[in-house]
């Protein structure tokens, strides 16, 4: 069973793409709460200078791993009218929440991709974010909830935060919505303390070849493609552990792996993460034993890659 309180919390956390400052808050009074309790004191590395972006800095690092803060939601424009950020499902009637100057907003979505609405009673600011209504539910199998991409890669994120000896650990900004933090992060990585290899902490689809309960995603391609002879390592790696995982092959798809590819920089780069059902929906559905053995995974590969 994951650590339900940490859980909890960051995902009732608005964080929309764009407006990621309480996220980024809550994590950073969560690390400098905890990180006394680390197996090594970080260097961590945010503010002004990195937008909401948080860089954490262990011993000397040889691989990085790279969670985004930021999700998909909806954006008020004209009288009742919404623009969608990033890519949510449209579901008639979903439920969404807010708040601008004058409070707290709950609302239903409504319309279809013709033309997308709210009904709240009132006239809501300009720019005004709404997320997805958050229903946590969780059993013995199962976790489900709006946002478990990326809540589910940001926890993992911070529990390998407390063995990790060597590495690099990042939270990311943009990604559902274009991406464009990454490029003035692995540049400010490259010039400060260099790494050939990265790791992606994110959330992929149950598929027909990707079911639930079988552990993991190693994700040998989505649009983009890693290089062979990074991710035979990485499978190699994977194999000896002994922890269950799945092989997942797309043709569509992408993460922060993209701008890790387009740097001008060489470093390797793989996708690892649990799969889930009803992506982009408020109904995101993840196995509790794939988030196991994701955080499993991560904490053996930053040991031995």
């Amino acid at each position: 069973m994951p650590n339900t309180d940490l859980l909890f919390e960051i995902l009732h956390i608005q964080s929309t793409s764009g407006d990621e400052s309480d996220m980024t808050d809550y994590l950073l009074r969560y690390i400098q709460k905890r990180m006394q309790t680390w197996k090594v004191l970080p260097k961590v590395y945010s503010g002004d200078n990195f937008h909401d972006c948080i860089l954490l800095k262990f011993g000397n690092p040889r691989t990085a791993v790279f969670a985004h803060i930021d999700t998909i939601g909806f954006m008020v424009r004209y009288e009742n009218q919404l623009v969608e950020i990033g890519g949510p499902e449209i579901i008639e009637g979903a439920k969404l929440f807010g708040f601008d100057r004058f409070g707290e907003i709950y609302c239903t979505l409504k319309g279809d991709e013709n033309g997308l609405f709210h009904d709240f009673p009132r006239k809501i600011e300009r720019g005004t974010r709404l997320s997805f209504a958050q229903d946590i539910r969780i059993d013995k199998d199962f976790i489900q909830a709006a946002y478990l991409d990326n809540r589910l890669g940001v926890y993992n994120a911070v529990k390998l935060c407390e063995e990790i000896e060597d590495g690099w650990v990042i939270f990311s900004t943009y990604e559902e919505h274009g991406g464009g933090s990454m490029p003035f992060l692995i540049d400010f990585i490259q010039k400060t303390s260099p790494i050939k290899q990265a790791l992606i902490s994110d959330i992929t689809w149950i598929t027909e070849g990707v079911v639930h309960h079988e552990g993991v995603v190693i994700s040998i391609r989505d649009k983009f493609v890693p290089r062979k002879k990074f991710l035979d390592k990485i499978i190699n790696l994977a194999e000896l552990s002994g922890i269950p995982f799945q092989l997942e092959v797309e043709a569509f798809g992408g993460s922060d792996g993209r701008e890790i590819q387009h740097s001008p920089y060489a470093i390797d780069w793989c996708f690892i993460g649990a799969a889930e059902d009803h992506v982009h929906t408020p109904h995101e559905k993840v196995s509790l034993k794939d988030l196991e053995s994701m955080v499993s995974m991560y904490k053996y590969l930053l040991e031995r890659l």
